[in-house]
């Protein structure tokens, strides 16, 4: 019974030469008749030596030694190019079948159960699926070019000699009896060496995956020494094995280059005799030597492939036995057919699940629910419920009894007919890298793919998915995700010119009211709100050493504060915070970095500001090092008045820096244009997010009142300027990082939760899917499970707090493996059984 047409039903009983003979058997014709012409012709040469040393320079003829050299460049032209051709077609074939290879392992290995998951580390199948079997795929393109090649060559060479001189022949061959004994007995070493570097590898890749994974506990614990000792007494084993393996592979080397250097000298003695004696001509032992010569190299070609052989076996064993294992259900049916529709009824009946060691997780559980019924599976921690939920949904099988959905047994039933019509959320769902819309179509798109459905057909539609992530409380997620994107110069320009006039209408509507909650860019006032550097450039860089952190070593603005009469009065105010900040904090023992908030001096620069004081106190200004003024400038530069309330601004250094920043400008147009983006209102910004350019100023405070009432007078303007729906697409875009590592947990879950939603099955199975979520959004998932979910869609959730389960048409209460009680609410707290103990008991239940 096949999983799939291009899954094997026995990937891991294949043999490491099975690949070769299914590997591109056209080419692999093409390259046999590349290699007999290429034999041939790599023969010829050898007998244009004879010929133009015994002929040519013999006789004293110019024009059989032009003949001749011209044939022999010829042949050696043909054979280079005709070696290129047997290389490239092998490295084809060879990348072909690795890639085959991967293909096919990888289908296999997602179709293994759960079990093999769970002992299994990422690093291992990575370190597999990448490098090991690279060893698999050099073989495959070699296996049939380079012994046919070299045999060949070895018999037309070995021909040759025998037409030369057979004594000479059988001399020459005598070496390698004693060659082929030693080489192959040192070969076995090195494979046993090889097998256990194979085997360091992974272990130490094991390690390294579990590391990474675990990296938040190695911080918690500050296991750095740990971590490091773990790590290097694996390296060092593998530091070993492989010094070991090293010295077996050069010994063969060196034993194949003695055998292959001990032939010239036996020849050049024997040979030599001979043509001492008249029983062997010039031209002939000069050709023999050159062909004994050659003949070492198919010699070395085969050792070399023999070598390849060996480690592409052990990797090819090693890697098939790591991997075996078949599939617990069927991943598609074994013929096309429509997609199955189930009602959502779901049944179980003396169920039970043992794990390796005899152990029981579910002991002979049984449950009937009716279509569109709603109902919680609760108990303590260990009792089961994940577990019965996860049987449910085929991604654990049960090891006796009967578990069925709409009447059809759950074993019988493919992959693909479950995830069809069940929708699964664990408590920790997993986000993959992409956008955020990748993942809300991850679970559609996958039913597409497994229907051969293209196009659009079968794709929500953005106004469903904006309906679903507004019911799971994700829109405004989206929406900050969209409204803090940067568009790049050039891209988008549609909707940049709709940005601009959104920014009107909302400076229209909005500006009087707001202007003590936003403080708007106005070339005509100083921005309390910005730094001194960017009250100065006004305006975004678009050169490096013009960002705020930078100016201090920028020549150019450096020359712009003196000339401008600004340089000595920043750093008179420098010096002013310097000393106001450390009369302040000197004697606070370990400030940290709520002391720091109202001053620009940052909680790790403290002391090297504390150093600077106390020179303050002993030298002037203009006489203070290069170092010291840089620090005092960099302290002006990000000052602050509106936050940093330490110090104030002077009217006099207000005055200057304005008029400072209508010169700046000036200066950059002139001097350096491009340098910098400047703010004007009739201008998009694109160094700045599209909420930036929207608000053009900077909000006065961090209140989430006032910035939720900002964000939505927003949304009501882009709903008029009809750039809602193409601003939630740039949102959707959003990406995600590695696991979704840039979202939060909660956001993570309502991703999962939206994903499920938007597939709308008859079946939902939630593994605890608001645990990771606030009150508020798990009151919502739970109105919308009760008045949108109940009827339309079975649900079955593995709940842990007791209070949502009030209205559920059915609890299911678990212990110990077992279900101990079942009914409603009212019901089952009236027998005052074991789900009264719960809600009133002393521990919270748990999954």
């Amino acid at each position: 019974m096949k999983l799939r047409p291009d899954i094997p039903d026995v990937l891991y009983k294949r043999s490491l030469f099975s690949w070769v003979w299914t590997s591109n058997l056209k080419l692999q014709g093409i390259l046999l008749a590349i290699i007999v012409v290429t034999v041939a012709v790599r023969v010829l040469p050898l007998e244009m030596q004879k010929k133009i040393i015994n002929q040519a320079i013999g006789l004293k003829r110019l024009d059989l030694l032009l003949m001749y050299c011209g044939y022999y460049l010829a042949c050696v032209v043909a054979a280079s190019g005709l070696k290129l051709a047997i290389n490239a077609l092998q490295n084809y074939i060879g990348q072909q079948s690795l890639t085959d290879l991967r293909k096919k392992l990888y289908a296999h290995i997602l179709t293994l159960p759960m079990s093999f998951f769970r002992k299994a580390s990422p690093g291992m199948v990575v370190s597999s699926l990448i490098s090991e079997v690279a060893n698999t795929g050099e073989f495959v393109g070699q296996a049939v070019a380079v012994p046919v090649t070299n045999l060949l060559t070895l018999l037309a060479f070995a021909g040759y000699l025998f037409y030369l001189n057979p004594l000479m022949a059988i001399i020459s061959m005598a070496l390698y009896p004693i060659a082929i004994l030693v080489i192959p007995a040192l070969q076995r070493r090195a494979n046993a060496a090889n097998k256990e570097r194979v085997d360091t590898g992974r272990k130490l890749s094991t390690l390294i995956g579990e590391t990474i994974s675990g990296i938040h506990e190695i911080h918690a614990n500050a296991s750095f020494r740990l971590e490091n000792k773990r790590f290097g007494a694996w390296a060092e084993k593998l530091f070993r094995v492989r010094v070991v393996w090293n010295l077996y592979k050069f010994t063969i080397k060196v034993s194949n280059n003695f055998f292959q250097n001990l032939g010239p000298f036996v020849l050049f003695l024997v040979g030599g005799y001979l043509a001492i004696n008249g029983r062997f001509d010039l031209g002939a032992l000069v050709a023999f030597l050159s062909a004994n010569e050659k003949l070492y190299d198919p010699w070395k070609e085969l050792m070399d492939f023999y070598q390849t052989y060996q480690d592409a076996s052990v990797s090819y064993g090693r890697i098939m036995e790591y991997f075996q294992g078949d599939a617990e259900f069927l991943a598609e049916p074994e013929e096309p057919r429509p997609p199955v529709a189930l009602d959502g009824a779901v049944s179980a009946k003396d169920l039970v699940l043992e794990v390796p060691g005899g152990i029981q997780l579910l002991k002979g559980v049984s449950l009937d629910i009716a279509p569109g019924e709603l109902v919680a599976l609760v108990g303590f921690s260990g009792s089961g419920k994940s577990t019965l939920a996860l049987c449910l949904c085929q991604i654990l099988k049960h090891t006796a009894g009967t578990a069925k959905l709409s009447g059809q047994d759950i074993d019988a039933m493919p992959k693909s007919d479950i995830a069809d019509n069940i929708g699964v959320v664990s408590q920790h769902p997993f986000i993959f890298e992409g956008s955020i819309k990748d993942n809300l179509l991850y679970s559609i798109n996958a039913r597409r793919e497994a229907h051969g459905v293209s196009g659009e057909q079968g794709l929500p539609s953005l106004d469903e998915i904006i309906a679903v992530v507004q019911q799971v409380g994700l829109f405004a997620d989206i929406l900050r995700f969209a409204l803090n994107s940067v568009f790049k110069e050039g891209k988008k320009e549609h909707l940049v010119k709709k940005v601009v006039r959104v920014r009107e209408a909302y400076h229209a509507g909005h500006g009087e009211s707001l202007a003590g909650t936003v403080e708007f860019f106005d070339p005509t006032r100083y921005l309390y709100y910005s730094s001194v550097a960017e009250n100065l450039i006004f305006g975004t860089p678009r050169r490096p050493e013009f960002e705020p952190d930078k100016l201090t070593g920028n020549a150019f603005f450096i020359n712009f504060l003196h000339e401008a009469g600004l340089k000595m009065l920043l750093k008179q105010t420098g010096a002013e915070l310097t000393t106001r900040t450390v009369d302040i904090l000197k004697d606070v023992p370990s400030p940290d970095a709520t002391f720091f908030e109202q001053t620009p001096i940052l909680a790790d620069e403290f002391e090297t500001y504390r150093d600077l004081a106390f020179r303050l106190g002993r030298v002037r200004l203009h006489k203070l090092s290069p170092d010291d003024e840089r620090l005092l400038l960099t302290l002006a530069l990000r000052f602050t008045p509106g936050i940093h309330s330490i110090v104030t601004l002077s009217p006099i250094l207000e005055g200057l820096l304005l008029s400072g920043r209508a010169m700046f400008a000036d200066r950059v147009a002139t001097d350096m244009p491009g340098a910098v983006t400047f703010f004007r209102r009739e201008d998009y910004l694109y160094p700045m997010t599209v909420m930036d350019n929207i608000l053009f100023g900077r909000v006065r405070t961090t209140s989430p009142k006032v910035l939720d009432q900002i964000q939505k007078t927003i949304v009501s303007l882009l709903i008029e300027e009809d750039m809602l729906e193409r601003i939630l697409e740039i949102g959707l875009d959003f990406q995600v990082g590695s696991s979704g590592d840039r979202l939060s947990g909660g956001q993570r879950q309502k991703v999962a939760l939206a994903r499920a939603f938007l597939k709308e099955p008859p079946i939902l199975i939630l593994d605890e899917a608001t645990a990771a979520l606030d009150n508020a959004s798990q009151t919502r998932i739970q109105n919308l499970l009760e008045n949108k979910w109940r009827g339309s869609s079975t649900v079955i959730a593995v709940v842990h707090r007791l209070d949502t389960i009030t209205n559920y048409d059915k609890v299911a209460v678990m212990k110990a493996g077992r279900i101990v009680e079942a009914g409603g609410y009212a019901e089952l707290m009236e027998k005052k059984g074991m789900l009264y103990e719960l809600v009133h008991g002393s521990a919270p239940a748990r999954a």
